[in-house]
């Protein structure tokens, strides 16, 4: 059955417009906060937000939401999404909450629930939270309200639990790294881990104003990054989104390195120590055929799944897999985390450079990706994926690339976009393919 406010990863949306309002996140706590009050214990929530306007009026309101119906809150205040998750577990809480739209513009926010294993919830928890959202949630008696307290050192907490994560036999003395920071959640904790493991460090991205989260920096616009890489002469360049879920590398080139380079080299390094499990790593439809095959040359597996981390992460649980993730920069290491966390993976991929000893260009580019384009063309509505006029053509196309490439047509999970994607070994094949749908998709649409 398809979900009322849930998307593909948790509820998002322009603020001050349904669901995104004050009075949905108030909702939003009180169902979530009802729905994990499970035992006679003293209930408690934690609450991380990013860097946006919104995030204030969200946090307040999710924090009446919750102590209305009896559960205490912690506030951490700016921390990436991963931070959340790992703070969760290990103030024994009930519930974590992550106020961020990730990687979309200021104007945007989201609210994403991790249960007490510091997990994202289930497709049952999320139902039962909507139709408590929908219903009447029983309020607390006035003497069991909840009560609030904001937590100074969660940042510390968190810094030391991500330097856990690097080689205790390496270090980053002398290695210079631009690490950018989306003017979003990670912009206090990256720069410090970084520089305390001896990294010489060119922070961009750190001033947030509220307004200026992803904007023209962080993960999905990686062009100042490269040019701060190339003008400083730093090593390495390392690049975050909003809420320090993703990373994305650039090489002292300034060339970006994406997330399937990535994985190919975290996983390389992992099976050559002995602690790649599964015998490969799990990745989304959308990872570059490139790594397949680079993989398998290797004698290492590949699975893919739909697109999202939570796809990502339910089959490497349910597989026995420690490395997984998307071509975008979501990384999960399950060793460490129970989410994407792109400092913890900057961290893996720093530690392979370093046990190289040679450049970044070389040590991170795997494989030769073959020629991959994807286009969005937004729709108000309607369902043009139905319409005959597409399918037939999705079809021949499907036909033609049969063998020498792959095509994947997708509904975004976050926008009102269709997502066309084709790849194969012949770059003017793949842009006449993708032409076509996306040209398909916008009549229907009309």
């Amino acid at each position: 059955m398809a979900r009322k406010y849930f998307g593909t990863d948790g509820i998002r949306g322009a603020t001050n417009r349904s669901p995104m309002t004050a009075e949905m996140a108030m909702k939003v706590g009180m169902a979530a906060g009802a729905h994990f009050r499970r035992g006679d214990h003293r209930h408690r929530v934690v609450i991380g937000k990013d860097t946006r306007l919104s995030g204030y009026m969200l946090e307040n309101a999710m924090v009446a939401g919750f102590t209305s119906v009896g559960m205490d809150v912690v506030l951490v205040g700016p921390m990436p999404t991963p931070a959340v998750a790992m703070l969760t577990t290990s103030m024994r809480a009930d519930l974590g909450v992550m106020i961020s739209a990730s990687h979309n513009p200021y104007a945007d926010n989201g609210i994403k629930l991790f249960g007490p294993d510091g997990f994202k919830l289930s497709d049952a928890d999320e139902a039962a939270i909507e139709a408590l959202i929908d219903g009447e949630v029983p309020l607390a008696p006035s003497a069991e309200i909840g009560r609030a307290r904001r937590v100074e050192d969660a940042r510390g907490r968190y810094i030391h639990f991500a330097k856990s994560t690097f080689p205790e036999e390496l270090r980053l003395d002398g290695l210079k790294v631009v690490v950018d920071c989306a003017n979003g959640a990670a912009y206090q904790v990256a720069p410090s881990a970084l520089w305390e493991l001896g990294a010489e460090v060119v922070a961009i991205g750190v001033t947030p104003n509220g307004k200026n989260i992803n904007d023209g920096v962080g993960s999905t616009a990686p062009a100042t990054l490269s040019e701060t890489v190339i003008g400083s002469g730093a090593a390495i360049g390392i690049a975050l989104d909003g809420d320090a879920d993703r990373l994305i590398v650039v090489d002292e080139t300034g060339r970006v390195i994406d997330g399937d380079q990535l994985m190919a080299t975290i996983a390389a390094g992992w099976a050559r120590q002995g602690r790649l499990k599964g015998g490969g790593l799990v990745t989304t439809v959308m990872s570059n055929l490139g790594l397949e095959r680079h993989l398998a040359a290797q004698g290492l597996g590949m699975v893919r799944t739909k697109v999202g981390d939570r796809h990502v992460l339910e089959k490497m649980r349910a597989s026995g897999y420690n490395v997984g993730g998307e071509q975008s920069g979501h990384i999960i290491l399950s060793d460490y985390a129970t989410t994407g966390d792109g400092l913890v993976a900057a961290l893996q991929v720093l530690a392979e450079v370093t046990r190289a000893g040679a450049p970044a260009s070389e040590v991170l580019h795997r494989f030769d990706p073959l020629p991959q384009l994807l286009r969005n063309v937004r729709f108000a509505g309607g369902k043009p994926l139905e319409d005959v006029r597409v399918t037939d053509i999705i079809t021949a196309a499907e036909a033609e690339l049969a063998g020498r490439g792959r095509l994947v047509i997708r509904p975004s999970g976050t926008e009102a976009v269709i997502r066309v994607m084709a790849e194969g070994d012949d770059r003017a094949q793949v842009e006449a393919v993708v032409t076509r749908i996306c040209d398909a998709v916008q009549k229907a649409a009309a």
